[in-house]
């Protein structure tokens, strides 16, 4: 049996966090489905900066859709649901078989919206409307302005994927958000059954200490930070509240694990994957850790929910001088910042290609 079977059937859903033309076209994300285990897809900026810039694939939908787009900005979100609606048809089976759980794919707002609490849920809404996909998550950054937002559109009934979270308290924050917007639903007689994942970043902490603790403590930030969520998060569906909530027909806001493709070239490439098995939580990875899982991954001992050693762990990274209150709001800044470059990156390529076209026609 396959390694990403294994943590398929022991209860974590492997997602691609990847979307290409070519992908779609090739049949490859099919096999990733078939073969893999994979049973949901997200998507960010820089994913869609690099299938843009790095390939011909979309320059014939830009060129017939230029004249028709109201700003650039339009112009790439066409090409994006595009691609994410057709992911969504391939991953519906899998929604519809999971009544829900799982078959999810994910796009994001601009990322210029990170701090804009009222053109957010606006996009938001806008987004979730013209792709028609019930299986299409939209993501919301899981800054302080961005909470209201994501409270406001799980009031509104769009399924929303809580990015850019990096501590306990980013996602506790997030999830007392998301848990707002269903009791405000209850409250109004609205059915509670709003799907959502809260998404935390976890290689991003290793590469930000890299240099500077000591050697024993080398790669164990992210996933100490991850222990520590993962106890959070099972506090949180055990607690009064959510079971209240749930009894009325609302479902758990997943944990999903982001940023878990290995940064250290001298790391196992399969180091998040195997150290972050735990049921009921998603996995989002690029093609080459899901295809080295695949190919030499082993299941080892699951998330325990009591947190594990994780604070013994911070500890110890505390006594190293790092800050990790004020690492957590640093790495969501610069976070939030690297999306930023990257869509202006994007814009500007769509621009240049549109520009190009208009000239050779």
């Amino acid at each position: 049996m396959k390694p990403t079977k294994m943590i398929h059937g022991l209860g974590q859903s492997l997602w691609l966090d990847n979307i290409t033309r070519d992908l779609l076209g090739s049949g490859a994300l099919q096999r990733y489905i078939d073969e893999f285990s994979v049973t949901g897809l997200t998507s960010n900026p820089t994913i869609f900066d690099h299938a843009i810039k790095k390939s011909t694939d979309y320059d014939d939908d830009i060129s017939q859709g230029a004249s028709r787009a109201e700003s650039r900005e339009d112009l790439f979100f066409n090409l994006a649901l595009t691609d994410l609606t057709r992911a969504a048809d391939l991953f519906r089976p899998i929604y519809d078989r999971t009544d829900g759980i799982d078959g999810w794919v994910s796009l994001e707002v601009s990322p210029s919206l990170a701090y804009d609490t009222q053109r957010s849920l606006a996009a938001a809404r806008d987004l979730h409307g013209r792709a028609g996909k019930s299986n299409l998550f939209i993501k919301i950054p899981g800054t302080a302005e961005g909470l209201p937002a994501i409270e406001s559109a799980i009031f509104a009934g769009v399924p929303i994927n809580v990015t850019l979270l990096f501590s306990c308290e980013q996602y506790v924050a997030a999830a007392e958000a998301y848990l707002r917007g269903i009791e405000r639903r209850i409250e109004a007689g609205l059915n509670p059954n709003v799907a959502s994942v809260a998404s935390l970043f976890v290689s991003r902490w290793d590469v930000a200490v890299s240099g500077k603790v000591p050697a024993e403590l080398t790669n164990r930030l992210g996933i100490a930070i991850a222990q520590r969520t993962y106890k959070a998060y099972a506090e949180l569906l055990a607690s009064p509240r959510f079971q209240r909530a749930a009894n009325s027909g609302a479902r758990a806001q997943r944990l999903l694990w982001a940023s878990t493709g290995t940064k250290d070239p001298k790391a196992s490439d399969i180091l998040y994957v195997k150290a972050l098995a735990a049921p009921f939580t998603i996995n989002t990875m690029p093609d080459a850790t899901l295809k080295a899982f695949a190919d030499h991954g082993d299941v080892g001992e699951v998330l325990r929910t009591d947190g594990g050693d994780c604070e013994k762990t911070l500890t110890a990274f505390a006594k190293a001088g790092i800050d990790i209150d004020a690492l957590a709001d640093r790495l969501q800044k610069e976070g939030a910042a690297s999306f930023v470059d990257s869509w202006n990156d994007l814009m500007a390529c769509v621009e240049s290609k549109s520009a190009a076209m208009r000239k050779a026609s």
